[in-house]
């Protein structure tokens, strides 16, 4: 094998062990993962191993690819059940509180640090969208309302893409790429959000009816399929010249919710691969900047960066959520929630690429920002969620069910986990009223595997074998959801009774 490609293997595989090991010390120590990845990216660069490192475009193209799989991973790990009572105020924090943040944050720009306006307006434009990774790894580990965290999860996955296509109008603006008027601009960003919206949607449910209806001689092969899918609604999108980003969320958000053989699995390896393109693109970023001029980069970071989360963020919250009766602490929750990790660097990249005048200041300027933004508001949201008096008793946990086809008989196996705080717990095996073709044929409780009778109460740890007719499969996961959310009552109120009592 050619040498310097074993030494490219071999050097990121060491990347990527010390970046695993990180990551356990980070959350023994409390530190956002994200610093330790950029500060391995600072050490591998010019200023530690001394390797220099300035492809703007290749950053780019790997940074894109990276924020692919991570939008896939926040689309497939998201429960359509929590966001759909959150979707209004996702989309108006994405859409209203976008413009609102940019243009609070542009305005505060030209007045106290004597920018130009296009300038401005391109610097408030990168580091107005939230940050899918950071905000799904750092919420679903408080104990919030359901629908107050479900609004910021959907604010990051839906926020990217018009802040992308909105960074690159004013890039090639600036550069006179495009001579185009404003409102003819607003058109075509807004097609190509409903465009991208409407491919990732169908190829989503589209991939989900062939997964259903395929039977894959390997198990392995189901979680490379769907996230196959996923990159395939970005790339299928950006093809028609619509938002790729809004594309492969949605299509996440579909296979995640459906019915699909070992999703469970599936889930797991897209949290993998998310995970290994954070560490990837971090420590690219992290190799691609100057030390020597973040100095510069503090004063105008720091003055902007109070803008954005003093005045722009709060303005545009309350612009956003005055509709959706949110009550006033988790209105200030959610002002102080809004997380910046890679997404603002990435978008940083694109003034580079272009060549804008002034793009190395927006980049250095971006990268402190998301430093500090880490440390001030990843180590403040626990304590304010407590101060605020909206922490809530930690919520049941979603039952585990993991599903495999068995092609001759027309029906499917399913392995169900019982975890902590389900409220499977105690409930006798007829108070499921699983379908008739549906039936627990296993239980493994302490090691010990026995076959369950009328009087078998489920037990939190239990881990259960169920036998279904491939066409009451749906019927008998959203029975076992209802129960693991609800109780036993869910078995007459059902799945509507199951959302309310989790709130």
């Amino acid at each position: 094998m050619n040498t310097t490609v074993t030494v490219a293997l071999a050097a990121g595989a060491v990347v990527v062990l010390v970046a695993a090991v990180a990551l356990r010390l980070a959350d023994r120590l409390g530190l956002p993962s994200l610093l330790l990845y950029l500060a391995l990216g600072v050490a591998i660069g010019e200023s530690g191993l001394g390797v220099q490192f300035e492809d703007y475009r290749l950053t780019h193209t790997l940074a894109y690819a990276a924020l692919v799989v991570i939008l896939a991973e926040g689309g497939l790990t998201t429960r359509w059940g929590d966001v759909r009572r959150a979707i209004g105020p996702g989309v108006a924090l994405s859409t209203i509180g976008v413009a609102v943040s940019v243009g609070v944050t542009a305005a505060v720009g030209v007045l106290v640090l004597g920018y130009e306006w296009g300038f401005a307006l391109l610097l408030a434009a990168v580091i107005s969208s939230t940050d899918a990774a950071a905000v799904f790894a750092t919420l679903r580990r408080l104990p919030l309302p359901r629908r107050m965290a479900a609004s910021l999860e959907a604010e990051s996955g839906l926020n990217d893409a018009p802040v992308i296509l909105l960074v690159t109008v004013l890039a090639e603006s600036l550069t006179g790429a495009t001579t185009q008027p404003w409102w003819l601009v607003g058109l075509v960003v807004a097609a190509e959000l409903a465009g991208g919206a409407v491919i990732g949607v169908g190829i989503g449910f589209g991939g989900a009816a062939l997964l259903r209806r395929v039977a894959l001689p390997v198990a392995g092969f189901y979680p490379l399929a769907t996230l196959a899918l996923c990159v395939l609604a970005y790339s299928s999108a950006s093809l028609a010249h619509t938002s790729g980003f809004v594309a492969v969320y949605l299509c996440g958000l579909v296979l995640g919710n459906a019915t699909l053989p070992h999703r469970s699995a599936s889930i797991g390896f897209a949290e993998g691969m998310a995970s290994l393109a954070q560490i990837g693109l971090f420590v690219l970023l992290g190799l691609l900047v100057s030390p020597g001029r973040l100095s510069d980069a503090i004063g105008p970071a720091l003055v902007v960066g109070a803008a954005l989360l003093l005045l722009a963020r709060p303005l545009s919250v309350v612009a956003s959520l005055v509709w959706f009766r949110f009550p006033w602490g988790q209105q200030v929750f959610i002002s102080w929630a809004g997380l910046r990790g890679a997404v603002p660097i990435v978008a940083a990249i694109i003034p580079l690429t272009a060549q804008v005048p002034g793009a190395t200041t927006v980049f250095d300027t971006v990268f402190v920002l998301v430093v500090v933004f880490t440390i001030v508001q990843g180590w403040s949201l626990p304590w304010l969620a407590r101060r605020l008096r909206i922490a809530t008793p930690v919520t049941p946990r979603d039952v585990q069910v993991e599903a495999a086809p068995l092609e001759e008989l027309d029906a499917e196996l399913m392995q169900l986990t019982v975890p902590e705080g389900s409220r499977l717990h105690g409930v006798y095996l007829p108070e499921l009223r699983l379908p008739e073709d549906a039936a627990v044929v296993l239980i493994v409780r302490d090691g010990r595997s026995f076959v369950p009778g009328p009087t078998t109460r489920l037990m939190r740890g239990d881990q259960a074998l169920l036998v279904s007719a491939r066409g009451s499969r749906a019927e008998a996961e959203r029975r076992l959801r209802a129960v693991s959310r609800a109780g036993r009552l869910a078995t007459w109120r059902g799945e509507s009774g199951a959302a309310s009592g989790a709130d």
